[in-house]
């Protein structure tokens, strides 16, 4: 536990923490809308907004939330509206993103490709107070959105149709998460980097389906998954000297990988049990297996 006595590593913990909860607790919503690459593409978009807090001498965190909150607005008029060339129009959006935050970094005084590796990729010892402030805040209005609206945000994401003859406001809530998901790009870039952090908001969430169908129980076995690599991850890049970024993202996928060979024996010895309740052969027993179409129940 020495890592404790370095004021780096305490205020990466506490990023990390914050990180494994922002993700999965977004991710679940960006799941269930079959939008899973979202937080890719809104990562790429970010990185303007890094270049250009490197350009203006600004906090680049604040300045990839107000690009990445603008790019996310930007994406979700573009499936509104974009039809049949919506696809090539996000494209050049994203790739316009990672384009535009190179150029302006380097563009930068004292600015160099080498400033974005830590933004692109996590960096334990680059995280300053200004940084955890700044995470704090995005990361508590993340938290209160998702927690705060889930039953709104969830009633969305299964059926946008249903949800609106209902009554509810869909394009605002649509709007809502897709903002949501760009702050959350921004609080996990300092800790797993841009070009990561999809796989955070994605893969707990899938990992946590293995063992619950309950929207309830997924949101917090995923927040759980989330919190312990995020933490995982970040001890052992202190003792190895490893990418934080790649390490938290190979974790969580062992995680997964771990979830799902536990998971198949147990559905088959379940489905078993209730084919023999019924009164039908062991052996006529349908294995449980997991539809990929199907999405968690609340």
């Amino acid at each position: 536990m020495d890592f404790l006595d370095y004021a780096f590593m305490q205020r990466a913990l506490l990023a990390a923490v914050l990180v494994g909860i922002t993700a999965p607790a977004v991710g679940i919503y960006l799941v269930q809308r079959r939008q899973a690459l979202m937080g890719d593409g809104i990562g790429h978009v970010a990185m303007t907004g890094v270049g250009l807090g490197f350009l203006l001498s600004w906090s680049p965190v604040w300045m990839a939330t107000l690009v990445s909150v603008l790019g996310a607005v930007l994406m979700e008029l573009i499936r509104w509206y974009g039809k049949t060339r919506g696809d090539i129009a996000l494209a050049m959006l994203f790739y316009g993103g990672m384009a535009g935050g190179v150029m302006l970094i380097n563009l930068a005084p004292g600015g160099s490709n080498a400033n974005l590796m830590s933004y692109l990729f996590g960096s334990l010892s680059t995280v300053s107070q200004e940084d955890v402030t700044a995470i704090c805040l995005l990361a508590g209005f993340v938290v209160l959105v998702a927690l705060g609206l889930r039953r709104q945000l969830f009633a969305v994401s299964q059926d946008e149709e249903f949800a609106r003859v209902t009554g509810l406001p869909v394009r605002a809530l649509n709007l809502l998460t897709a903002v949501t998901a760009a702050v959350t790009v921004t609080v996990a870039m300092r800790i797993v980097g841009l070009l990561l952090v999809s796989a955070l908001m994605v893969v707990p969430v899938a990992a946590a389906q293995q063992l619950s169908r309950s929207f309830a129980a997924t949101f917090a076995i995923a927040v759980a998954i989330g919190v312990s690599v995020t933490l995982g991850g970040t001890v052992t890049t202190y003792y190895v000297d490893v990418p934080p970024g790649a390490t938290i993202v190979l974790m969580a996928i062992g995680v997964f990988m771990l979830l799902t060979a536990l998971a198949t024996p147990l559905a088959r010895r379940r489905a078993r049990a209730a084919a023999q309740e019924a009164g039908d052969p062991a052996e006529c027993a349908i294995p449980a297996t997991r539809d990929p179409e199907s999405k968690v129940g609340v």
